[in-house]
């Protein structure tokens, strides 16, 4: 077996073969140290040169393994046996504090452990000599590290090209964002590989100057969390030449105190304003235009409340043209491009949102100042609604952002008479006093398929026909703030079914059951065959759902036989266990009585019926016996013969010895047992009577 290098060390020097170096600590015996580092080999713990460096009961060896720096380590439990006492530790050394990777408890045969760096140790501590052989025997083998896959930056993206050393990752920021770092970062090779900085974050500017600006978006510091207070943040848009500038609003919720949102017709602080949050009760859907090439888009906040905040789109268009349309949670076809004057769009908003206000299709009209004949809609996730669609999604109302409090919402989905409806719920994450119900029926009547509040992992639900409700109830006293909070239903139309699944025969069995259609409710029930018998559940219910209450049980053979019981006046001797097939029951008299019936009992086994006890007894031959029994005898030349119903019983049997008996049989005796002892016939003679 080949090994990795190794090296013993200590204070004194001694060559034990095959490039070992024990180093001994003198004049009393201490611990021991190998060194292994070739990039694979197998390790013997403990290593038999382990026991000579002492005399002392104890052992207490470390084995470090060391490879190049960006490898790992990969160690395999290969055979192991410890004993009481004996200690085990495998520690990662790279760091700057050693972390344990395993210890005694866990160690089994096949276990596979990989450090983080490029050195480990594994440490044995007994306190006793070790046994003969090897206690333990681990394959260690060097493996390429790999720096941890960066972090996205919120309101950004990060692609990397690999995570070895030399793989270098990007960053770049959602529009409306500016990085705040690097925007490349390189894995570094070392004992553990770590990228080259820290990682950077998207965060929105407050304020700046935009040229050229063709397309973008801005949005207020912190969105789409809350902005912070005393903010005054100023941006200058310019357009390219001969270009004007448009600014749709995606997002507006500013305090209702001193915040405000101005947006300006020019390039400075004194430009005459197109827009004001203060003057303004609704957002204009068409948005606003420049006349110029400029726009001074001003926000400013106090030091009370705090909100949302601002999210608004800008493009720039040409002499001649109209202005690029934009929907949020939606898209468009146009039949032009450079949305020229007769330019046709067409709406469609994403699955889940519903089109409002606006229309879905406008027209680029008026050569001499080209404008839309219509506004854009809007595409907004609503409260309520009833769908007919066969596949499509269930938002909560203002999805992505934060539905309001106080809401009671319900939708009504509607599929195919012959189908029925599988829901996804994708996210859910709602208030611990909201209530999200799912109902099995097309009203709140029907029955409810499942209720939740709070959050939850992704699940799915299936309804028992073309129908479901679903009824959403926000908190009227709470408010949920954030962006994502609220739930995501996606539903497709699936084959009905109004059944649970066939379930299958069973070998050496048979089933039955209650309904001839297998509809919730319906109970079918497994039955094996003589000989054998059920393993798991022999009845099985459709529930709710259309699963089944448990697996398909199977018919296994019977082994055993019934205990046959104990026989007064005497002992057993059994042989096997728990009256297994082959197993025997052999019955022995207490001193003073006979055995009638069979001595001898097997338990054997048969094609059609359970396993029985059958007499194989060759010395005693019983004809119309009932039981074994056990009877008292009183002559040493007298048998007892048994009888019932004057059916004739021949036995041979030994006799008890009496001092006062002479052919005959006392009274009290045939009294006591008149339905076994009616004759008396001396010894070697069988007499019956009639």
């Amino acid at each position: 077996m080949a090994e990795g290098r190794r090296d013993l060390q200590g204070p004194a020097e001694s060559s034990l073969g095959r490039g070992i170096t024990c180093l001994f600590i003198s004049p009393v015996p201490g611990p021991c140290t190998v060194n292994f580092t070739d990039p694979e080999g197998h390790i013997k713990i403990p290593q038999q040169h382990s026991a000579a460096l002492s005399s002392d009961p104890g052992v207490d060896c470390t084995y470090v393994v060391t490879v190049y720096l960006g490898y790992g380590i990969e160690v395999q439990v290969l055979n192991v046996s410890l004993s009481e006492g004996e200690v085990m530790t495998v520690e990662d050394m790279g760091g700057r504090e050693s972390s344990i990777l395993a210890n005694e408890t866990v160690l089994m045969r096949g276990l596979v452990v990989r450090s983080w760096s490029n050195q480990i140790s594994i440490r044995y501590r007994s306190d006793q000599q070790p046994r003969s052989g090897s206690l333990l025997l681990l394959r260690y083998q060097a493996f390429v590290l790999s720096c941890a896959f960066p972090k996205e930056p919120a309101n950004g993206e990060v692609s990397v090209t690999h995570l070895h050393a030399g793989g270098e990752a990007y960053f770049q920021c959602l529009t409306g964002y500016q990085l705040q770092g690097p925007t490349m970062l390189t894995c570094r090779n070392a004992t553990t590989p770590y990228w080259s900085g820290k990682d950077p974050k998207c965060l929105a500017s407050c304020g700046g100057m935009i040229k050229n600006a063709t397309f973008g978006r801005i949005v207020s510091p912190g969105f789409p969390g809350n902005y912070s207070n005393n903010l005054t943040c100023h941006w200058v848009l310019e357009a390219p030449e001969g270009h004007r500038l448009h600014v749709h609003f995606e997002k507006m919720a500013l305090a209702e105190d001193d915040d405000r949102l101005l947006i300006k017709n020019g390039n400075n602080i004194d430009s005459p304003p197109v827009y004001d949050s203060y003057e303004v009760e609704y957002l204009p859907n068409e948005g606003v235009v420049s006349t110029g090439r400029h726009l001074f888009v001003e926000f400013t906040t106090d030091g009370t409340v705090t909100s949302t905040g601002a999210a608004i789109r800008y493009e720039a268009f040409a002499k001649g043209t109209c202005y690029g349309p934009f929907v949020k949670y939606g898209n468009f076809t146009s039949s032009d491009t450079a949305y020229g004057v007769g330019a046709v769009v067409e709406f469609a908003c994403d699955p889940g949102y519903t089109l409002e206000q606006g229309s879905v299709i406008i027209e680029c009209l008026d050569a001499e100042n080209p404008q839309w004949n219509e506004t854009e809609p809007a595409c907004r996730a609503v409260c309520s609604g009833e769908i007919t669609d066969s596949a499509g999604v269930v938002l909560s109302p203002n999805w992505p952002e934060t539905y309001d409090k106080g809401q009671d919402c319900i939708w009504g989905i509607h599929v195919e008479e012959d189908k029925r409806i599988m829901l996804d719920i994708q996210v859910l994450n709602v208030g611990k006093n909201d209530l999200l119900t799912f109902y099995d029926g097309d009203d709140l009547t029907a029955n409810i398929l499942g209720q939740y509040s709070g959050t939850r992992s992704r699940f799915k639900l299936y309804t028992s026909m073309a129908d479901v409700t679903i009824q959403f109830q926000s908190d009227p006293a709470t408010n949920i703030y954030g962006y994502g909070n609220g739930f995501v239903v996606h539903f497709f139309e699936v084959p009905r079914n109004d059944t649970c699944s066939e379930l299958p025969e069973i070998t050496n069995g048979w089933k039955s059951t209650s309904h001839p259609d297998l509809i919730h409710g319906t109970v079918v029930t497994y039955q094996c065959y003589p000989g054998y018998e059920v393993q798991g559940s022999e009845i099985l219910m459709c529930q709710w759902d259309l699963t089944w209450s448990g697996d398909v049980p199977s018919c296994e053979k019977v082994m055993t036989c019934p205990d046959p019981g104990t026989v007064e006046h005497s002992r057993r001797v059994l042989t096997g266990s728990r009256f297994i097939v082959g197993s025997t029951v052999q019955y022995v008299c207490n001193k003073g009585y006979s055995l009638s019936g069979s001595t001898l009992l097997t338990c054997y086994n048969r094609d059609t019926a359970n396993p029985n006890q059958e007499t194989v007894s060759e010395q005693i031959h019983t004809y119309a016996y009932t039981h074994t029994q056990c009877c008292l005898f009183y002559s040493t030349r007298i048998v007892v013969v048994l009888l019932s119903n004057n059916q004739h019983c021949f036995s041979r049997v030994r006799s008890i010895p009496l001092d006062n008996s002479e052919n005959s049989v006392p009274g009290d005796l045939v009294d006591g047992l008149s339905t076994f002892c009616k004759v008396v016939a001396r010894e070697d003679m069988l007499i019956s009577s009639t």
